[in-house]
This record gives structure tokens, sequence and C-alpha cells, in this order.
């Protein structure tokens, strides 16, 4: 597993709730009563903002966000898939390499919702996510998330490799 240092996680952390949260309406649209993937989101956003880790919140928001879209699952795929985003956004305070995860699901919420434009529209989430990443973490990053268009769909992809 390749390594990053505490300011890259930081950043990737960062960018990876940024990402979950330009979703997570499509989460709260469906189920407004249910706080578990904003309060993943908050979680992160403390984890970054003190430098403070407590494995057992993160693990807890992180499992809880998951709970949340399992609670959805096969109803509604983009508040689903959203939720997911929540889940891996906040887990990359343990991991780094969750920070794929919360920009992947973001971009499957996108797709999920359809629509003669989907493609447009998951191909800008794709562009902005690039843009607000560092530059020197942006192409290795973005390289691994890919848009296939298929003939049942749009495909999002997370490539992963011996050195994810």
């Amino acid at each position: 597993m390749k390594k990053y240092s505490r300011d890259d996680q930081r950043a990737m952390a960062i960018w990876a709730l940024d990402c979950a949260g330009r979703v997570l309406n499509l989460f709260e649209d469906v189920a407004p009563g249910d706080s578990r993937p904003r309060a993943a989101l908050e979680a992160g956003a403390d984890w970054v903002r003190t430098g403070e880790f407590s494995m057992a919140v993160i693990r807890k928001a992180s499992l809880d966000a998951h709970a949340a879209a399992k609670d959805l699952k096969g109803r509604e795929k983009a508040a689903c898939e959203a939720a997911h985003a929540a889940g891996q956004a906040v887990a990359t305070a343990h991991v780094p390499q969750h920070a794929y995860g919360g920009a992947w699901y973001a971009l499957k919420a996108i797709a999920a919702t359809g629509g003669e434009d989907v493609l447009q529209r998951v191909v800008d989430e794709r562009e902005w996510q690039a843009r607000h990443l560092p530059e020197h973490l942006r192409a290795e990053m973005m390289d691994r998330i890919q848009i296939e268009e298929r003939r049942t769909g749009l495909f999002i992809r997370l490539v992963k490799g011996h050195d994810f």
C-alpha cells in the first residue's frame, strides 16, 4: 500500500469530504430524518480541523454512513451511493486511500440520477474533482477514477493496483 505524508492525507480528506458533500443532498432529499452521512462528514471535518484522531469515532461514523446506504439499497441508488461517499470520505482519516472512495461514490451517485445529460454532469463533476486536488496528487488519483459508457449506461470504475 502506498504511503502518503500526513499533509497529503489531510489534503485527500478535505477533497474527499468536499466530493461527498457535493452529493449529500441526494441522500438527504430521500431520507431527511437520517443524519448519519452528514454526521460522518462532520466527524471527518473535525479530524481535519483538529488533527485529533479517535479510531472509535471515525469507524463509527463511517460504518453508520454505510449502514444508512444499506437501508436504501435497491430503492434509491443515487441516495445510497451518496451515503457511501460520506462513509468513505470520513475513513480517509484512518487510511488515505479511502479518499478515492469518497470521489468515486460521488460520481456513481450523480450517474445514478440518470437523464439525457448524465454523462456531461458526471464528466463535469470529475473535472471539478480534479481541479480541487493538489497538483502533485492530481494525475495519480484521477487516473484511477474512470468513466466508461456502456450499452447499459455509465460505469464508473476505480482502478486499483499493486500500490493502491
